[in-house]
């Protein structure tokens, strides 16, 4: 007689925690991107550079980095027993 083979899909809550896992991972990413990003501008019709407006572009990012940060860290603080491997 066979014995029963364990599913192959992980439970949802563990599978959800390492896409979160993923995403903060590459939120570093992200915001290395998102800050280079000035660089590639084409300056103004003037022959000044355009500083406020990348002045403002570079704390909107990062505040935006560190909203998304701090709605992350709470899913990845819950760790709880068991949750990892697979469902019998």
């Amino acid at each position: 007689m066979k014995r029963p083979r364990a599913p192959l899909f992980l439970k949802r809550g563990s599978y959800r925690k390492r896409r979160l896992r993923d995403g903060a991972r590459m939120l570093p990413i992200l915001g290395a991107i998102l800050m280079l990003l000035p660089i590639l501008w084409t300056p103004g019709e003037t022959a000044k550079a355009d500083t406020a407006t990348d002045g403002i572009y570079l704390f909107a990012v990062w505040i935006g980095l560190v909203l998304v940060a701090a709605l992350l860290a709470p899913g990845l603080a819950d760790d709880r027993p068991g949750d990892e491997g697979e469902e019998r």
